[in-house]
Parts: C-alpha cells; sequence; structure tokens
C-alpha cells in the first residue's frame, strides 16, 4: 500500500472512533379508519368527475401533497406510533456513518474550501441533526470549509419539526424574495435554509443526501395490452360513488412512450418523472461542480412490476381507501435511475443496506458505544436497533444504497486507492 493510501486509511480510521449515547426519538399520530367525510376523498371525486380520469401519478401528488389534506402537509407520521419508521428514528449510529461517509469524501475530494450539504425529504430532521453532531466534533479538521445546510421540503408541519430539532426553534425567517421560504441557523452554528424545490437550491460543490425520498415520488402505472401499453388510470367507482378504483386508458400514454425501452419485457411496470428529473440535476450539477450524492431506498434493478401500495400503523393499507390518512410508495427503480444518468458521472451500487453499512464500520462504532454504555438498558437498545438496521430479515436487505460520482472521482480511487467510502470493504486490522 503507497504511503498515501495508507495516510487516508489511517484518515478514516481516526474518524470512526468517537463516541455518543444512542437515543430512542419516537413521536407519532394516528389517523381514522372511516371514509365518511373525508374532504380529499371528495375533492378527488369531484375532480375526476369533472375531467376524467387521472394518472397513478396525479393522484399520488394530491394524496401526499395536496395543500390543504395532503398526508404529508399537516402531520406527523413518523415514529413507533404513527405509520412508518426509518433508520435515522432507529438508531444514531445510521446518521453518524453518513456523517463519515461525508467527511470521508470531502477528504478525498481534496477538501473543498465551500461545502453545501443538501438533504431532499429530511422527514423530522435526525439524519441531519446526527449527521451535524458528528461535523462538530471535527471543527478542527473542517474549519477550513464554508459548509452551509439546505432542506427541500415541501411540508410546513415537517419544516416546523425540523427547524425544532436542528436550530432549536419552530419558527424561523421567512423569505418572500428569496429562493429559501426560511432559513436560520443551526445549533452546530451552520446557517442552514429551506426550499420547496430542488431547482431552487444554489450551486456549488454538494453533497446530496436522499434516504427514503425517491419512493415517495409519484409513478405512472402502464400495463402491456396485446403489445401495447395502456396507463392505469383513477376513477370513480361507479356503483359506489364514494369509492375509487382502477381502470385502463384507451391510448398508449406519452409516459410509455417516453421511458419505456423497446426490450422491456415486463408486463407491467412503474414510471417516474419526477426521479427522472432530479437524477439529471444531480447529474449536471455534480459534473459542472463536484461532489457527490448518496441515496439510500427500497427498490429493484428493473425487474418488479406491481410495487404501489399504502402504510398506516405500519400495516398495508389500501392505496385508493381513505386517501390523505396513510404513506403512498413504490420501490424505486435503481436500474431507470441508472439510465437517466446517461453514463455522464458514475454510479455506483445498488448495494445492500447491511453491506453498506458494514463497510462503513458499523460494527467498530457499535463496539464502541457498547464499552461507553453505562447501562445494560442502553447496551440493550443499541444490539436491538443494529438488529433492526442489519438483518437481512428486517433493514438489512430491503434497503439499498448507490451513489453518484463525478467521473474523476473514481479515476482517483484507481489510481491512488483511495476507496469510495461505503461501498469498498474497509479492513479493519
Amino acid at each position: 500500500m503507497s504511503g498515501s493510501a495508507q495516510l487516508r486509511e489511517t484518515n478514516f480510521l481516526l474518524i470512526l472512533v468517537f463516541a455518543a449515547r444512542d437515543v430512542d426519538r419516537y413521536q407519532s399520530s394516528k389517523t381514522g379508519d372511516s371514509q365518511e367525510g373525508n374532504p380529499l376523498l371528495k375533492y378527488l371525486t369531484m375532480k375526476i368527475k369533472a375531467t376524467g380520469p387521472i394518472t397513478v401519478a396525479e393522484y399520488m401528488r394530491e394524496v401526499l401533497t395536496n395543500p390543504l389534506k395532503g398526508y404529508y402537509m399537516h402531520q406527523n407520521m413518523l415514529g413507533e406510533h404513527g405509520d412508518f419508521v426509518t433508520s435515522p428514528e432507529i438508531s444514531q449510529i445510521f446518521g453518524e456513518l453518513i456523517g463519515i461517509w461525508c467527511i470521508n469524501e470531502w477528504i478525498s475530494g481534496g477538501k473543498s474550501k465551500s461545502l453545501n450539504l443538501v438533504e431532499f425529504g429530511p422527514g423530522r430532521g435526525s439524519l441531519m441533526d446526527d449527521i451535524l453532531r458528528v461535523f462538530s466534533q471535527f471543527q478542527n479538521l473542517l474549519n477550513t470549509c464554508d459548509i452551509s445546510i439546505h432542506l427541500v421540503e415541501v411540508s410546513p408541519k415537517l419544516s416546523e419539526i425540523q427547524a425544532l430539532n436542528l436550530t432549536g426553534k419552530s419558527t424561523m425567517a421567512k423569505h418572500e424574495d428569496k429562493p429559501s421560504y426560511k432559513t436560520g441557523i443551526t445549533k452546530t452554528g451552520l446557517p442552514i435554509n429551506w426550499y420547496y424545490n430542488i431547482e431552487d437550491v444554489p450551486s456549488g460543490y454538494t453533497f446530496y443526501i436522499a434516504h427514503e425520498f425517491f419512493d415517495a415520488l409519484p409513478i405512472h402505472k402502464l400495463q402491456k395490452i396485446q403489445d401495447k401499453w395502456k396507463e392505469i388510470l383513477v376513477d370513480v367507482d361507479p356503483e359506489n360513488p364514494q369509492k375509487l378504483r382502477f381502470v385502463l386508458g384507451s391510448g398508449c400514454s406519452l409516459i410509455a412512450r417516453t421511458f419505456v425501452q423497446p426490450d422491456e419485457n415486463r408486463n407491467h411496470v412503474e414510471v417516474c418523472p419526477e426521479a427522472a428529473v432530479i437524477i439529471q440535476k444531480l447529474v449536471s450539477q455534480l459534473k459542472i461542480y463536484g461532489g457527490a450524492a448518496l441515496i439510500a431506498d427500497y427498490g429493484h434493478s428493473g425487474d418488479k412490476e406491481d410495487t404501489f401500495r399504502g402504510f398506516r400503523s405500519h400495516q398495508l393499507h389500501n392505496v385508493l381507501l381513505d386517501p390523505g390518512t396513510a404513506d403512498l410508495t413504490a420501490d424505486v427503480d435503481f436500474n431507470f435511475l441508472k439510465n437517466m444518468t446517461a453514463n455522464k458521472v458514475s454510479f455506483l451500487g445498488p448495494i445492500t443496506q447491511h453491506e453498506f453499512l458494514r463497510n462503513m464500520g458499523i460494527d467498530f462504532r457499535l463496539k464502541v458505544l457498547m464499552e461507553n454504555a453505562k447501562d445494560a438498558a442502553t447496551q440493550q437498545h443499541l444490539i436491538a436497533s443494529y438488529d433492526v438496521l442489519m438483518n437481512p430479515n428486517k433493514m438489512g436487505k430491503r434497503f439499498h444504497f448507490f451513489s453518484l460520482f463525478p467521473h474523476s472521482r473514481l479515476e482517483q480511487a484507481s489510481k491512488l486507492k483511495y476507496p469510495i467510502a461505503g461501498f469498498t470493504k474497509l479492513e479493519m486490522s
């Protein structure tokens, strides 16, 4: 191993060796089971009757982000007693390792003098909070870098929770004439801004983080009928005007002509144009300004068909029932996203969460925390959280990581033997 490679590995190991208590982060809210009086259902029914059946993408967009009654807009759905729980809510080790990933890649990328840290769909802000805590423990290393935080969040309710967790204040300064709709200073002293649209995030050397973000983007569902693609739509059930149903469109949709490959051998595909636009935006930014994107989600490599589903109280929920009271999601097609890069950047992965976190040193980190734990209850919680994250039957193989880098980063990795953090096994001996 060369001297530079040894120094690089030493830096990585030093970053890994720090201690902090693991914490629970569970908050929740529940919704009722009855459709009677559901205002969003009434709105959708009226809309469909007026204009005709709508696409699944439009249905998802209304159900999740309708300004008045959208699922994400006015409730805190995360946690043990909510509708779903995410890895950052289970254990702070997850966010700590993402923070290590950022610092590691900042070093490997040449220690840029400025860094935009951008997160898409930050939930309650738990992941970013853990990342920033790691950053604060390496101020001497990062003090030459001008770091700013940028969150893309459409939910007023979630942005309030994020602001409280990250700045200590639930209300922030608002801007009518600037791209960000509010701004503040994090508890660690860094500027932070919130945006409704990815397009509004400032350009520059950037690390983009997206954890369970792409699975919530609206999808179009397409069905092959006698070798022709037809789009699946949402309509009012004529036998029960208070219910919705799926129907087939009459002709080949523009979405099918644009996104379905000629050699597609599945009979049912789910296409997400918004994901394509976002990936292409990231590709453009990374090519010009440098940085990286780290994306974690559940998904497949272009082989699954119908994955559209709803979740309420951690249970599967009929996607057309009681709209606005349950999360809607679909597995991410990693192969589709890779095709959207058009080989303009390097695409690493996808690899399982189990593999990524192990490559990042989660076992070593757990050992440090266990040694610093003050009681048996804390140790038991650490072990239980680790099991949820890593167990192949839980989150370990359900979630996958992939990353986007400028081609130059991989060329550097090849020449200098600087591994890409998380995607290369770290030798701890």
